[in-house]
């Protein structure tokens, strides 16, 4: 019998709204900052099969591969073997997961003995060991970087709450209550989707769900297909570099190369640098994340489902001992960054073909810090990720101070950590003077935070890109500010080390600035008016209105 349109309608809306109300929960259950206040954290309806149905808008990075982390588990345990008591768990990069922090529960969702779907949820856990409380950036292998979950089944009542899988991870982790408390969180967000896909089965019958869970990736290839079919057929390339490899100073290279043919497109990454020795690897699934969410963000729109429909028009190609599908047991903490050239190296490419589709490179980093400090026989650590400039188009400026594309985080308000943390305190935060990318159309401005350091025997580490090479502009557009860190001491002004921990004192300063977007068009065919307004609210200084602008004030 053929779906009715009336009830496919108020299903696939449903099933969306399931997967939006779990990432509520989950944020609103959480104990850590980076899940209750920069909600780094993701949820979705899966078919028996593992395929992504429903998601929400969330964090795209974690979200693009959940279907690949699932079924990777489902390889190790069968659908067919599981209870309803069961859940599964993966954090390993090289067997479907990102990195480790990046932990994926999935449980099944049983209706009249019937297995009819997963809720899965992920989560980024604020510590689950590894070297050291902070981001670890001197580590050469994946073992130290944190506790290592590959695919894995346990059953809730025997294992939780007590049990031998919450004990395994109490005794590894530095911040248990935070980690333990948003492990829970996950837990309670996943039985809100079992719950409301046992609603819809009893409302509307098993099949029924099943018709509409089918059609709803249906429309979502459909749309992605008439989307390519609109780019002219041919081979397109685009590149983009990182700062360096951790170790030297020399700039690492993603290169792309998208054919386009008919309703589908192939994106190939050879010519890709190899895999570094620290931890700015990123995992296949993390790469193929990063590939569908520019795709997605240039020809489709936001009404468009991201399941695994979408996924269908698409292949990629990416050699294996590359910086973006390296060989194990590489480290894999800072994989965001790599993964930001991905998508800047196919939003290059596809400018050369779609112009008014596309943006300017942004700041487009994993700008990541960590305050650490051990007092009192325990860990207090907050971890923070940062807005900066999104790059301009061909008739908007860039967004200023914004979450990055592929992370989609919010800040952590400056009140909430100054009730949490008493070893540091935020005295400054705003827009970066200067930051932006000049053009017909200018690109955002970057983010700036200053720390004021109140105890002895902190550990300060970051980790980012965008420090050394600029982000670009496009058909004329300037390129952006970089990103910085700056430590200040004694009245003296130091550089951060970025590849080493930091010990900080009592009166130190530091502060940290995200980079802006690049411009779009030539500066000199910007409308007199938006760069009177630039000059009267700081974006730019009167000298940038006359060399870059030709603009002389009255």
């Amino acid at each position: 019998m053929a779906l009715d349109p009336v009830d496919y309608a108020v299903i696939s809306q449903a099933l969306t709204a399931a997967a939006r109300e779990m990432g509520t929960k989950l944020v609103r259950s959480a104990y850590s900052t980076i899940v209750r206040e920069a909600r780094d954290a993701s949820a979705a309806i899966l078919d028996p099969e593992g395929n992504v149905i429903a998601q929400a808008e969330m964090i795209p990075m974690q979200l693009g591969s959940m279907g690949v982390t699932l079924r990777a588990c489902l390889e190790a345990f069968p659908a067919h073997t599981l209870r309803e008591s069961h859940f599964l768990v993966n954090n390993h990069p090289f067997h479907g997961g990102q990195h480790l922090q990046d932990v994926f529960l999935f449980m099944p969702v049983f209706v009249e003995g019937e297995l009819v779907g997963f809720s899965g949820t992920v989560a980024h856990h604020l510590d689950l060991g590894g070297g050291g409380a902070g981001l670890n950036n001197s580590a050469t292998d994946l073992y130290q970087e944190g506790l290592l979950l590959p695919p894995m089944c346990f059953d809730y009542e025997r294992d939780w709450h007590g049990g031998n899988f919450e004990r395994l991870l109490r005794a590894n982790v530095r911040v248990p209550e935070q980690t333990l408390g948003d492990f829970n969180a996950q837990f309670s967000a996943n039985r809100i989707g079992i719950e409301r896909m046992r609603q819809l089965c009893a409302r509307y019958g098993r099949s029924t769900v099943f018709d509409a869970m089918g059609a709803l990736t249906n429309h979502a290839e459909t749309q992605l297909r008439a989307a390519i079919r609109e780019v002219p057929d041919g081979t397109y390339t685009g590149e983009d570099a990182m700062d360096d490899d951790g170790v030297h100073d020399q700039p690492i290279w993603i290169r792309a190369r998208v054919t386009v043919k008919g309703d589908q497109m192939h994106i190939d990454f050879a010519g890709t640098d190899p895999q570094v020795p620290r931890n700015i690897n990123a995992p296949w699934a993390s790469t193929f994340s990063a590939v569908m969410s520019c795709i997605k963000s240039v020809l489709v729109g936001s009404d468009t489902p991201f399941n695994e429909g979408s996924f269908r028009p698409v292949t990629l190609d990416v050699p294996l001992g590359s910086i973006l599908n390296p060989r194990a047991p590489a480290p894999v903490r800072a994989r965001m960054e790599p993964c930001y050239r991905a998508f800047c190296s196919v939003m290059k490419a596809l400018a050369q073909v779609i112009p008014d589709r596309v943006i300017s490179s942004g700041f487009d980093a994993a700008l990541i810090t960590c305050l650490a400090r051990f007092d009192e026989g325990r860990y207090r650590v907050c971890l923070e990720t940062y807005g900066g400039g999104f790059g301009a188009s061909v008739s908007t400026d860039g967004a200023d101070g914004i979450s990055a594309s592929l992370s989609n985080t919010t800040n952590s308000p400056v009140e909430a950590l100054d009730m949490e943390f008493a070893h540091f305190r935020i005295v400054a935060y705003g827009l970066a003077p200067g930051s932006i990318g000049h053009g017909r159309q200018r690109g955002g401005a970057g983010l700036y935070r200053r720390y004021e350091i109140l105890q002895d025997g902190v550990d300060f580490s970051l980790y980012g890109d965008r420090l050394r090479i600029a982000p670009d502009g496009l058909f004329g557009g300037m390129q952006a500010a970089r990103a910085s860190a700056v430590l200040e001491r004694d009245g003296r002004r130091l550089p951060v080390d970025l590849r080493n921990t930091t010990r900080l004192l009592k009166g130190d300063f530091v502060t940290v600035t995200s980079a802006g977007g690049g411009g779009y068009g030539d500066p000199r065919e910007r409308d007199p008016a938006q760069v009177e307004r630039d000059l009267e609210q700081g974006f730019i200084t009167p000298e940038a209105a006359r060399t870059a602008y030709g603009f002389h004030a009255a």
